[in-house]
């Protein structure tokens, strides 16, 4: 199994839906990340830094999911980034209420020595000029390096941006993303321009319509689970990432063909992660509820056809 490197968050979130409403609790996206690929038992350490006011018995929950966490800087002066939201009723659109950066305003990460020479790197929605000094800081070129990030980058650092994005093979952004990074409408002709950028492999998140995959002109789409009830979409995209990653990690094959099936991997976390506030479900989650879930994948897109000419 190949070794998985995670640069993102690790914070405290706030969160307002119209099923209800949280006080804070653990969020962040290497958080998500980190517990969706450890769903694959592969070796993975995150990097990120947290305040004093953190709870030591979270940094120990991700151990206990076989997770690093030695990269994970605590400063015991300082305070975790904090985020609130509130979800709109079409649960697709939110606001933000409250983003407090906090110990995140002076982060300078450090690569833990046993994960210098990881095969794949997942650099989560960070300022690129953090992206970038995590790659700085590998031994050897990792196999995979899949970056995310967001509109607030492409507002204000769009040249650090592009400048990461020639060092990524993939890279994982919504539609609207797409849209504003490549300022084309059509998503096909979107991941043409990111293409050009640099990332061989252009995922293109679209919520509860699925996922596009994009390589060569090749296209592979995947629905997302129609779901009776969503609670809370915040975490679905960096935990669809986490599955993406600890996938092929553990399968260590990065071909397009095998990337289709890090896709539904992906989806399929991603839809668990929705049924409850902030981390509870993926922290709980079991293996046979995966593997069950896997096969309602299956049948919401096999089918037989028969074409005549």
């Amino acid at each position: 199994m190949s070794k998985l490197l995670i640069l993102g968050t690790v914070a405290f979130d706030a969160i307002q839906t119209p099923f209800g409403s949280t006080d804070k609790i653990l969020g962040g996206a290497a958080t998500y990340i980190g517990l969706s690929a450890a769903y694959f038992n592969v070796p993975s350490g995150i990097v990120s830094v947290v305040g004093g006011d953190f709870p030591a018995a979270y940094l120990q929950m991700l151990q206990d999911k076989n997770i690093d966490v030695s990269g994970i800087e605590v400063v015991k002066e300082g305070k975790t980034f904090f985020w609130s939201g509130k979800y709109h009723n079409d649960m697709n659109s939110r606001d933000t209420l409250v983003t407090e950066l906090n110990v995140l305003e002076n982060f300078s990460p450090r690569v833990p020595m046993d994960f210098q020479d990881s095969e794949i790197v997942l650099l989560g929605n960070l300022h690129p000029l953090v992206q970038n000094a995590v790659l700085e800081q590998m031994t050897q070129v990792p196999k995979l390096v899949v970056l995310d990030t967001m509109n607030f980058w492409m507002d204000i650092a769009l040249g650090d941006l592009k400048e990461v994005l020639k060092k990524v093979d993939v890279i994982t952004i919504n539609d609207e993303e797409a849209r504003q990074l490549s300022g084309a409408y059509s998503l096909v002709v979107a991941a043409k321009i990111i293409h050009e950028m640099g990332p061989k492999y252009v995922v293109i998140k679209k919520g509860e319509h699925g996922a596009l995959l994009f390589h060569n002109g090749q296209v592979f789409f995947a629905p997302a689970l129609p779901l009776e009830e969503v609670f809370d979409p915040t975490g679905a995209g960096d935990t669809f990432a986490g599955g993406f990653a600890g996938y092929l990690a553990k399968t260590e094959d990065i071909t397009f063909e095998n990337m289709k099936n890090a896709v539904i991997h992906g989806s399929n976390l991603a839809s668990f992660c929705v049924e409850k506030f902030g981390t509870e479900r993926m922290v709980a989650l079991t293996d046979k509820e995966i593997s069950q879930r896997l096969l309602q994948f299956k049948e919401l897109t096999q089918y037989e056809m028969s074409i005549s000419n």
